[in-house]
């Protein structure tokens, strides 16, 4: 009713590896340990984080938002998990999505430094993204990282992210505005979403 989803949807989708779905308010405190966890590895790559993304009460109020936004159809929050969901791996955020003559949104992600140079954030975006193009009907999905993050715009070329821009002082990460480089995935057989009589 007036472009409100009436319930949050439940996505969970599986690769060799991962299970990656949305997050939902039982996942409060196994986000706080990632967080906690990879709190100094991801520090220079982030907006500076309050105490409160490394306790789960935190968390809570945090996904009552977030749960909120997946009804709305407004941003889609993925965590990146073992086969067996205990454990968070890393984070995908499809965020500001606008739907209209637009149907585009930004992606953001992290992924634990336990996990780094195993292909995981790859296999695990690979199929989020076929979710929002598919499901979530995105023609655009656009992606920005810092020049000298270079694992990330490798990581954005092999996805098929294509530069199209450098912004300078873009972001405040870190404490710091920092330059990004600006790139955008675009889906070469685009439909737009069924929808039944009104």
């Amino acid at each position: 009713m007036f472009g409100y989803r009436s319930a949050a949807p439940k996505v969970r989708l599986t690769t060799d590896r991962l299970v990656v779905r949305l997050v939902h308010e039982r996942d409060a405190w196994r986000l706080a340990d990632y967080y906690a966890e990879n709190r100094a590895f991801l520090k220079p790559w982030e907006p500076i984080r309050d105490e409160s993304h490394c306790y789960p009460s935190g968390w809570q109020a945090r996904l009552g938002l977030i749960t909120d936004m997946h009804k709305q159809g407004n941003a889609y929050y993925f965590a990146v998990m073992d086969p067996d969901e205990n454990e968070v791996r890393g984070v995908a955020n499809f965020s500001n999505v606008v739907r209209g003559s637009f149907h585009a949104c930004y992606l953001g992600y992290s992924l634990g430094q336990k996990w780094q140079g195993q292909g995981m954030m790859f296999e695990a975006l690979q199929s989020a993204i076929r979710y929002m193009q598919r499901q979530q009907h995105m023609h655009r999905i656009m992606a920005n990282y810092m020049p000298h993050n270079q694992r990330s715009g490798n990581l954005l070329a092999r996805l098929g992210f294509e530069k199209e821009g450098y912004a300078k002082d873009y972001l405040l990460i870190d404490g710091r505005w920092q330059d990004h480089v600006l790139t955008a995935l675009t889906a070469r057989e685009w439909t737009p979403e069924r929808r039944g009589p009104l």
